[in-house]
């Protein structure tokens, strides 16, 4: 509900034409979205959020496997290797031994997979919409969809929660844009794996907030996943020096 005030409002401001508008894309990026979104967040209720987080974004490497087929992007072995080191890194962190394991993880390793198919509908919609279009129409069908979702369990936030959700529907109104100005402006399979970048900010947050310190494990697997990640950034800034001059 926030985020679709932030971005009515911007609407009624700036006053663009909305055309051409894909609703059978729009309905799929969105609802994808709030599937993950809401996945996360029940996985966030039973594991650590670096945890949670990091699972979660292996969205890139099912984004850069599906950009093949759906997209038609080309991905050449370094970006393999990154995507190896990546999953490398989630299979760390799921633990997968009957006394570390916690099915939770499963949850947000669901996310990851349905995340990864929503960058394949954004990524189609930001290359024939404009920004502030695509996330208009989208908060727009998510303030819909949650609206339903929620009339069973629905309770009346405090003070304290409404201020909460308000941070978390504006911070995520200026996170789409930033997202989906960069997903516009580069192939998905390069975009996606700097989103890798929100471990470290979810354990810094989650350790401010929380007092969660992550164990060894949590700082291994998330390590490696950056390292994936920071590899993929090196290779493809090589290459585009290479291609500019």
């Amino acid at each position: 509900m926030f985020a679709f005030i932030i971005m009515g409002s911007a609407i009624l401001i700036m006053r663009p034409k909305l055309t051409r508008v894909h609703w059978g894309l729009h309905i799929g990026r969105t609802t994808c979205g709030w599937i993950g979104s809401t996945l996360i967040f029940a996985s966030v209720a039973y594991i650590p959020m670096a945890d949670a987080t990091a699972i979660s974004f292996l969205n890139p490497v099912f984004a850069m496997i599906l950009a093949i087929p759906i997209l038609g992007e080309k991905v050449g072995p370094i970006r393999w290797l990154a995507a190896a080191i990546a999953l490398i890194g989630a299979l760390i962190l799921l633990r997968p031994t009957p006394d570390s394991f916690h099915p939770a993880a499963l949850l947000a390793l669901a996310a990851a997979l349905i995340i990864g198919i929503e960058l394949m509908f954004m990524k189609k919609l930001a290359g024939s919409e404009r920004v502030l279009q695509i996330l208009f129409i989208n908060n727009l069908i998510g303030l819909g969809i949650a609206s339903v979702a929620a009339q069973p369990v629905w309770q009346i936030p405090t003070d304290i929660q409404w201020v909460a959700l308000a941070g978390v529907g504006i911070t995520m109104a200026c996170a789409q844009v930033f997202f989906i100005n960069g997903i516009a402006r580069a192939d998905a399979s390069f975009v996606a794996p700097f989103s890798y970048a929100v471990l470290v900010f979810a354990t810094i947050y989650d350790f401010v907030a929380f007092d969660a310190v992550p164990d060894w494990v949590t700082i291994l697997g998330a390590g490696v996943i950056v390292s994936g990640a920071l590899l993929l950034a090196m290779r493809e800034g090589q290459v585009r020096r290479r291609v500019r001059p």
